[in-house]
C-alpha cells in the first residue's frame, strides 16, 4: 500500500511525483507526522517539530508584509514535558533531515561568543526579483536539552536571544579584543526540549512570564504518545522521508514575499477583533506578554503552513484557520509549563502532591508523606493541604485511619 492512500482524501488530489519541478507531497506537514507514526512520542511534539523544520528552511529570505509590519518565519519553541515523554525521539527526524539539505544548526552547547560568531560567519547572499542584493545571517537551534544551550540564569544570553527574535537588519556586540561585531539580517530559529522542573532552575524568576519566555511557544505532554516497541520504518515510510526531504529543499529554495488572498485578509481582521476582546484565559498572568505577541505567532505560522501545501508563496483562509487551531491546541496546557515556577517555597511541590491526590481521588495524609518522604516534611504537606483546601481542590475527613483526603475538583 502506497503512503498515498493513508493520508486525507482531499491530499490525494497531488502532483506526480516524478515531476521535479512541483513538490512530491501535496502537505508536508500531514506527510511528516505520517511518516513516523509509530514513533513514541507525542503526536503534539512532533507536529511542532516539524513546523520549526519549515521555518528553518524558509529563513529570513521569506517574510510577509501588513502595512509598515514585517514578519518573517522564526519561532522559539520549546517543547515541555517530565523526563520520558520522548521529547528528543521528535526532534531527531527534523534535525536529521535539515542537517542532510544543509541548514545550517548551532552546537547544542556553545558560548554566546561563539553563537556571536556563528552567526556572523554564516551570512548568505540573495538576490531580489529586481536584481538587488542582500544578506542575512540565518541558523537554526536544534537542542534537545535546551536548558544546556542556555546555560544557567544565563541573562545576557537571554536578553541577546530576546533581540533576535526581531530580526532586526542590524544587530552590533562590542568586545574587548576585536572591539564591534556586526550581524547583517538577523534571524533565529529555536526548537528546544526541556522539563518545567529545569525551566526553573535555569530562568531566574523575574525572566518567567516575561522577556524570553514570552516570545516562546511552549508545547506541553505529559505522556509519550504510545508504546511502541519496535517503531520500524516500513519501505513506503523510508520512501515517504526521501520525498520529504526533497520537498524540504524546495521549500528552502522559496524567496521573497508571501502574499495574501482577499479572505484571508477578511478573515484576519476578524479574528484579530475577536481575540483582541477575547485572549486565551491561560489562568496565569505569566502569559501575559505571550497573549501580546499571539498575533505574530499566528502570521509566522501562516507562512509555514502556506510552505507546507505549496510553494505559490500564497497564504489563504483556510491557512490561517489551521494556524489559529494549531497555536489554540497548545495553549490549553501552556499553563502547566509554569507549574511549581514561584518564589513559595512549597511551589515545585504542589502540582505533583495534587496530582498524586488527583490520580487516587481517595488517599490518607500517611500515603501523602510517605509519597513525598523525601521532599516534605509533616507541616510542609499540612501547608499544602491548607492550600488545596481553601483553593476547593479537595476535602479533608478525619477518620480512624487519620486524616482522609478526597480529591473534588472535578465535581465542581
Amino acid at each position: 500500500m502506497s503512503w498515498l492512500t493513508c493520508l486525507r482524501p482531499d491530499m490525494l488530489r497531488c502532483r506526480e511525483p516524478n515531476m521535479s519541478d512541483e513538490r512530491r507531497i501535496p502537505d508536508w506537514l500531514d506527510a511528516f507526522l505520517h511518516m513516523d507514526r509509530n514513533s513514541e512520542a507525542p503526536d503534539i511534539f512532533r507536529y511542532w517539530t516539524g513546523i520549526s523544520c519549515i521555518a528553518a528552511a524558509l529563513q529570513r529570505k521569506c517574510f510577509v508584509k501588513l502595512g509598515m509590519l514585517t514578519w518573517y518565519p522564526n519561532f522559539y519553541i520549546l517543547l515541555v514535558g517530565p523526563s520520558g515523554v520522548r521529547k528528543g525521539t521528535a526532534m531527531d527526524p527534523g534535525r536529521r533531515m535539515l542537517g542532510e539539505i544543509g541548514i545550517k544548526l548551532a552546537a547544542q552547547a556553545t558560548s554566546l561568543q561563539k553563537l556571536i560568531n556563528k552567526m556572523r560567519t554564516i551570512t548568505y547572499t540573495e538576490i531580489t526579483d529586481d536584481g538587488k542584493m542582500y544578506f542575512h545571517s540565518s541558523l537554526t537551534v536544534f537542542s534537545k536539552e535546551f536548558t544546556v544551550f542556555l546555560g544557567y540564569q544565563n541573562k545576557e544570553l537571554m536578553s541577546n536571544l530576546c533581540d533576535w527574535y526581531d530580526c532586526e537588519d542590524e544587530w552590533t556586540y562590542e568586545t574587548l579584543k576585536r572591539g564591534e561585531d556586526k550581524i547583517v539580517g538577523v534571524w533565529v530559529n529555536i526548537i528546544g526540549a526541556t522539563t518545567p522542573k529545569l525551566i526553573h532552575t535555569s530562568m531566574p524568576l523575574d525572566a518567567i512570564g516575561g522577556g524570553l519566555t514570552s516570545r516562546m511557544i511552549m508545547v506541553y505532554e505529559s505522556e509519550k504518545g504510545k508504546f511502541s516497541p519496535a517503531p520500524f520504518l516500513s519501505v513506503d515510510d523510508l520512501q515517504l522521508a526521501e520525498e520529504l526531504k526533497i520537498d524540504l529543499e524546495k521549500i528552502s529554495m522559496m524567496r521573497g514575499q508571501f502574499k495574501f488572498t482577499e479572505d484571508f485578509l477578511n478573515n484576519w481582521i476578524e479574528w484579530r477583533v475577536r481575540s483582541e476582546k477575547s485572549p486565551p484565559h491561560l489562568k496565569d498572568d505569566r502569559f501575559s506578554g505571550y497573549i501580546q505577541r499571539r498575533p505574530m505567532h499566528i502570521m509566522k505560522l501562516c507562512m509555514v503552513m502556506s510552505a507546507s501545501r505549496s510553494s505559490t508563496m500564497v497564504m489563504t483562509a483556510d491557512d490561517l484557520t489551521r494556524s489559529v487551531t494549531s497555536l489554540e491546541e497548545v495553549e490549553q496546557s501552556m499553563s502547566k509549563v509554569f507549574s511549581g515556577v514561584g518564589k513559595s517555597s512549597i511551589a515545585e511541590l504542589m502540582p505533583q502532591m495534587l496530582a498524586f491526590i488527583a490520580q487516587r481521588k481517595i488517599c490518607t495524609k500517611g500515603d501523602l508523606q510517605e509519597a513525598f518522604y523525601y521532599d516534605a516534611d509533616t507541616w510542609t504537606v499540612e501547608r499544602v493541604l491548607t492550600a488545596f483546601d481553601n483553593m476547593g481542590y479537595i476535602k479533608t475527613v478525619v477518620t480512624n485511619e487519620g486524616l482522609v483526603i478526597k480529591y473534588i475538583r472535578g465535581e465542581l
